[in-house]
C-alpha cells in the first residue's frame, strides 16, 4: 500500500481545484491532479506558478500545456488506443465495470473489454506502462478508501455454485461478520467470494430476504456458459436491496475469465496479480477466513502464512482454515501450516474449524 507524501495535495475532481484555487493559493507546488478536463480553466492555470504540480493524464488547452510545462510541472499525457483510464483516482463500481449489461451482452462492457485487450499478445512499451500506471492508481485509491474499521478476508473456490450448501454457508459468513462490526473483504470473483460479498450486502435485510436472494441468484448457478445471464440475475437481486452494505472486492484481469461480483460496492481491478494478492492479504489486518478452495486458496494461505511467520505476536493477523475434511484430507494444508506455526508467535492465531459459525466466534475472541 502506498503512503502519501506530506505536503502534497491530490486534486481528483474539478469541484476540488476551484475550492484549492479559491483559497488563495498561488502556487501548485505538491499539487498531483488526475484525469481533469481543465481546458476550461486555462486562464486560472496561466495565473499559478505550476513548478513541483503534477498533472497525470489530465486534458490541457495547448497555450496551458506549454505553461505547465515550461514552468516546472511535471505533465503526463494520456496514453492513447488503451480502454481505462490509467490515472483514475477511485475503485470501480459494478455499475462502471458492467455498464450497458441491460442492453448489450457482457462481451460490451468495460470490463469484458479490458480483459480482451490485455490478452493481447504485443503489447508495447505504453501498453505496459499503462497496465503499471492503472494498478499504481488503484493502490492510492484502494488506501484512500479503506474503512477504519477491522477488514476481515473471505478467500474461497471461484467454481462454488450458487444452488450449492457452501454458498449459502459463505453468505452467513460475511452476513454475520458485517453484523459483528467487521468489513468483508474478498477477491472479488464468483463463486465463495460472490456469496461472501452478498452476505455483507444484505447483512442489514432479514432471513427472508436473504433466502429470496439465494433462491433468485440459483437459477443462474454459474457465470459458465453466460456472464451476460450470470450477472443480469446478480443485477436483480441487488436492484431488490439497492441500499445494501458495502463491502470490498479485489480481482484481477490476469484471472479475467472470472468475472467480479456485482455485491462489493468497491472493486480495486488490478492487472499484476502478483501485486493484487499481496494487497489483499496485507488489508486483512482482522484475519482471513479461508474456506475450502483449490489451488488459488492454497497460494494466498501460504501467502499468508509466509507473512504471519516473520511478524511479532502482536503483529500476526488470524488464520482461520473451515473445513476439516476438506483441509486435512482432500486438500491437506492444514498439517503443513499447523507445522510452520509451531513455536512462532502465530501458533495461537491458526485455527482449523468445521463451521463458518466458529470462524465467526474465533475471529470475534
Amino acid at each position: 500500500m502506498l503512503t502519501r507524501r506530506p505536503g502534497s495535495v491530490e486534486i481528483e475532481s474539478l469541484e476540488e481545484f476551484d475550492a484549492v484555487v479559491g483559497g488563495g493559493s498561488a502556487s501548485m507546488n505538491g499539487w498531483r491532479l488526475q484525469s481533469l478536463d481543465l481546458r476550461g480553466r486555462t486562464n486560472v492555470l496561466l495565473r499559478l506558478d505550476p513548478a513541483g504540480a503534477m498533472l497525470l493524464g489530465c486534458r490541457l488547452s495547448e497555450q496551458a500545456e506549454r505553461h505547465l510545462r515550461a514552468h516546472g510541472a511535471l505533465v503526463f499525457p494520456a496514453i492513447p488506443d488503451v480502454p481505462f483510464n490509467p490515472y483514475r483516482g477511485d475503485l470501480y463500481s459494478p455499475d462502471e465495470l458492467y455498464g450497458g449489461l441491460r442492453d448489450s451482452s457482457y462481451e460490451q462492457t468495460l470490463d469484458a473489454r479490458v480483459y480482451a485487450w490485455s490478452r493481447q499478445v504485443d503489447h508495447d512499451l505504453a501498453g505496459t506502462l499503462a497496465q503499471s500506471l492503472h494498478d499504481h492508481a488503484i493502490d492510492a485509491a484502494l488506501e484512500e478508501a479503506t474503512p477504519a474499521r477491522p477488514i476481515v478476508g473471505v478467500m474461497g473456490g471461484h467454481a462454488v455454485g450458487r444452488d450449492s450448501a457452501a454458498y449459502a454457508q459463505a453468505v452467513h459468513l460475511g452476513r454475520s461478520l458485517t453484523r459483528a462490526g467487521f468489513y468483508v473483504s474478498t477477491g472479488g470473483g464468483p463463486g465463495a467470494m460472490e456469496a461472501a460479498n452478498l452476505g455483507a450486502y444484505l447483512s442489514d435485510q432479514d432471513d427472508a430476504a436473504v433466502r429470496d436472494a439465494i433462491g433468485t441468484l440459483g437459477v443462474v448457478t454459474s457465470f459458465r456458459p453466460s456472464v451476460t445471464d450470470w450477472a443480469r440475475t446478480a443485477f436483480d437481486v441487488r436492484g431488490r436491496s439497492p441500499e445494501g452494505h458495502p463491502s470490498l472486492g479485489v480481482p484481477t484481469w490476469f484471472y479475467g475469465h472470472e468475472p467480479p461480483n456485482i455485491f462489493a460496492s468497491s472493486i480495486a481491478k488490478y492487472f499484476q496479480n502478483a501485486l493484487r494478492e499481496d494487497v489483499l492479504l496485507s488489508l486483512c489486518t482482522g484475519g482471513i477466513v479461508f474456506l475450502p478452495g483449490a489451488a488459488g486458496t492454497v497460494r494466498e494461505i501460504f501467502e499468508d502464512a509466509c507473512e504471519n511467520y516473520y511478524a511479532t505476536a502482536q503483529t500476526v493477523a488470524p488464520m482461520v482454515l473451515v473445513g476439516v475434511g476438506h483441509w486435512t484430507g482432500a486438500v491437506p494444508a492444514w498439517p503443513l501450516l499447523h507445522a510452520l506455526a509451531e513455536g512462532r508467535g502465530m501458533q495461537s492465531k491458526v485455527l482449523l474449524v468445521d463451521t463458518v459459525d466458529e470462524a465467526i466466534a474465533a475471529l470475534r475472541a
